[in-house]
């Protein structure tokens, strides 16, 4: 017999009221006074990046340990501070730092450990445990009803940014439990409610894609590229912004490891891949269904770097979210049972209703991209944004291809230049390609 929707859920440090969410709202302080410097910092972050203090302070830091953490929250609060600090350190000065300090180093690495989570700002610290309702019980699908509990620059884009995002996991809790259903209601046979929770899903994807939409309402391309999205570059690839090494995590007493890691990403959001992994989209691991030509050689080749992209990813979840999508992935069958030649048309038609709202999320996502990141790396910064110093611009910088076998051209000019994600994946390309593959996923109705 199964086990219930309720309890797989649980076991994963899932809900069906708040998915990936946490069960209830993240700590606004941590509640043992030891930890009152992580606090006072964190308290201060948007004054101390602009005054150029951060690095300073944090010098000034004692060695704290997790001794003191007790519940779940404590420990992803905590996780959530040091990811912060350690995003403002190494890039919240004239020049990007290439050491972490241990101050922050010696604790990070303990919470990271305990989350299976690697030391950085992923998308767990900036969103899934960063945030709260303006009012008890507020619906936290709207990010009307929300406020984000830190940011790097104090700007209502940055913490729109962010909003959006949770939003995003709050409606996605919806259907996370109509996935399992469906999943579960296949194995009976139950042609039913396969078909009433795929037509649940598609409504709750849509929705989804219209959050999505909302981003212009307070972000501000220009200040998203310029002031914001630098802030949260990863030190993986990053020669040209000047850490050709990555970032050296020292341990103090001569100890220490150089470590290079992805930056925040919407690709790390568990939401995001448990449709794919549902609705059985492939992203061509093996390059098998590709046909020996040399062109489809290549879109092979491209789709097996999106598919190890998209693995890398979950190393940046959570590990009980990781192994619930590893789960979900032994589990679902919806594909085959959909493609059966006794299936009935409407549960084809209700499936194929759910790809295409996954196909329309993405091209929303490829909309976003070319206004946020396309368009104002193509155009000088306006005149309301801050002016940076020091010898590389980071916007430009943390965009570009600076791995060997990157981005190819010759020319050197604007035109060649291949844009990247702070998750480290070349931009338009890849995302297109996971439209793409989502939209050969639909099935042939009779």
């Amino acid at each position: 017999m199964r086990e219930r929707v309720q309890d797989l859920l649980r076991r994963h440090g899932t809900t069906a009221r708040n998915g990936f969410l946490p069960d209830t709202e993240p700590l606004h302080c941590l509640p043992h006074p030891y930890y009152a410097p992580w606090e006072a910092l964190i308290g201060n972050l948007p004054h101390l990046i602009s005054s150029r203090l951060i690095r300073s302070e944090i010098d000034g830091l004692p060695l704290l340990d997790t001794v003191f953490l007790e519940s779940e929250a404590e420990w992803q609060r905590s996780y959530s501070i040091l990811g912060f600090l350690t995003h403002a350190y190494i890039w919240g000065g004239e020049y990007p730092s290439e050491r972490l300090p241990p101050q922050i180093t010696c604790p990070l690495l303990k919470v990271s450990d305990y989350f299976g989570l690697p030391p950085v700002a992923t998308y767990a610290a900036l969103n899934l445990w960063n945030f709260a309702t303006k009012k008890p019980g507020a619906d936290s699908s709207n990010p009307d009803n929300l406020r984000s509990l830190h940011t790097c620059t104090g700007s209502r884009d940055e913490e729109w940014f962010y909003l959006v995002s949770v939003a995003i996991e709050a409606k996605g809790s919806l259907f996370i439990k109509e996935i399992l259903n469906c999943i579960y209601a296949t194995e009976y046979h139950d042609t039913n409610t396969v078909i009433a929770s795929l037509r649940s899903i598609s409504a709750g994807v849509n929705d989804v894609g219209k959050l999505l939409d909302r981003m212009h309402e307070h972000c501000d391309p220009q200040r998203f590229y310029h002031e914001i999205r630098p802030l949260l570059a990863g030190s993986k690839g990053m020669a040209a912004a000047g850490l050709p090494n990555g970032v050296f995590y020292d341990e103090g007493d001569g100890r220490g490891h150089w470590r290079q890691y992805s930056g925040g990403s919407n690709a790390q959001s568990s939401l995001i891949q448990l449709l794919d992994i549902f609705l059985r989209v492939d992203h061509h691991a093996t390059g098998e269904h590709s046909s020996s030509s040399s062109v489809s050689e290549g879109c092979s080749s491209k789709s097996r770097q999106t598919n190890a992209f998209m693995l890398e990813m979950r190393k940046y979840m959570p590990r009980a979210h990781r192994d619930f999508l590893s789960e979900v992935e032994h589990m679902s069958n919806i594909r085959d049972y959909v493609r059966r030649s006794t299936t009935p048309v409407e549960v084809r038609e209700a499936y194929n209703e759910a790809v295409a709202a996954v196909v329309a999320v993405r091209d929303v996502h490829i909309r976003i991209v070319s206004r946020y990141i396309i368009m104002p790396s193509r155009s000088p910064p306006a005149p309301y944004i801050k002016k940076q110093k020091g010898a590389v611009n980071l916007a430009s910088a943390s965009s570009k291809c600076c791995q060997s076998g990157g981005s190819g051209g010759s020319g050197g000019g604007r035109d060649d230049i291949q844009l990247y994600g702070t998750g480290g994946t070349e931009l338009i390309p890849f995302l297109k390609r996971t439209r793409d593959e989502t939209r050969d996923t639909v099935v042939e109705v009779p």
